[in-house]
């Protein structure tokens, strides 16, 4: 049989923001359809944020997720997963609300504290809608906090819900804070890990980079993990090569870039999965259904999102 790769679509994130590109989903019922058209590509997990309709601001308010997440769980099967990172300026008591409210069958969790940088987008882009557009990439201040405690906290408020989370892991460091807490039974496999390449303050996206972090990942977890990249901005698509060529599953979307070619933007975040299947294929690979990531992933089940 051949091996099959998890898809996720990330389809809207905190990072880009609504000027720098029109398919950027923003309202709620561009994020529901975002999320169906990724699915209905081949993703099958959805990776979710929500926004401010009018300004496009991050908001991880629970109530701004409440009426993308009815029309998705309506209209798909995909396996929904929401955030607990939300914005770096976020506390973390802000971030897990809604994952705490919704009880998703996956919710990302962040390993550990970085720098964060948007400024390297002001290069390519000039002109901004929103005041706080330019003021969000400028800002050269950012620590994204993500303490032992803060970690702790996101694991014990969710520990009752069944709930199973995507590892984000920007650097190496990060995937031994996540075998701390293997150790110490705050987790179990099997562990998704998402090991982020090229965002400004984490790793770089070199195929070294690749390479080491799942090396890493190799000693510290053998068998007891299951991998999956996202490569920032033009790193994309080759990182998602690396991986699904490597045994790795992939993510994709427009929170992670906006673009599906170079120097050619993407025209929704259906086109990102698109081009990803076109790869795991042209590999003699098949993509995973989310029932069988759930399977993949020990998940819950998609009737148990409370929504």
């Amino acid at each position: 049989m051949s091996r099959k790769v998890i898809i996720t679509c990330a389809v809207t994130g905190a990072i880009h923001t609504p000027s720098m590109s029109k398919a950027l989903p923003v309202t709620p019922q561009e994020i529901a359809d975002a999320a169906v058209d990724a699915a209905e590509a081949g993703a099958a997990i959805v990776h979710l944020h929500a926004r401010n309709p009018k300004t496009g601001q991050p908001d991880q308010s629970p109530e701004a997720f409440a009426p993308f997440l009815k029309i998705i769980k309506q209209r798909t099967n995909a396996v929904i997963n929401l955030t607990t990172g939300g914005a770096p300026t976020m506390t973390v008591d802000e971030r897990v609300r809604p994952a705490a409210v919704y009880k998703p069958e996956v919710a990302s969790l962040n390993m550990g504290s970085m720098n964060f940088g948007f400024f390297g987008m002001l290069n390519r882009f000039k002109k901004f809608e929103h005041d706080w557009e330019l003021k969000h990439l400028q800002n050269k201040d950012i620590v994204f906090r993500n303490t032992f405690q803060d970690i702790e906290y996101v694991l014990k408020t969710l520990a009752e819900t069944g709930t199973r989370f995507e590892f984000e892991c920007y650097d190496t460091a990060h995937l031994y804070n996540l075998a701390y807490f293997l150790e110490q039974g705050l987790v179990k496999p099997p562990l998704f890990i998402q090991t982020v390449f090229g965002l400004q303050g984490g790793t770089g996206a070199h195929p070294e980079d690749v390479l080491h972090m799942k090396r890493t990942a190799d000693r510290l977890f053998g068998d007891k993990y299951v991998w999956s990249v996202l490569g920032a901005g033009r790193n994309q698509l080759p990182i998602a090569a690396m991986a699904a060529a490597m045994g790795g599953n992939i993510r994709v979307g427009l929170e992670d870039s906006l673009w599906a070619a170079p120097g050619r933007m993407a025209s929704s975040n259906a086109e990102q999965v698109t081009l990803a299947r076109k790869i795991v294929e042209g590999l003699g690979l098949e993509i995973a259904t989310p029932d069988e990531a759930r399977e993949m992933l020990d998940l819950k089940g998609g009737d148990k999102l409370e929504v």
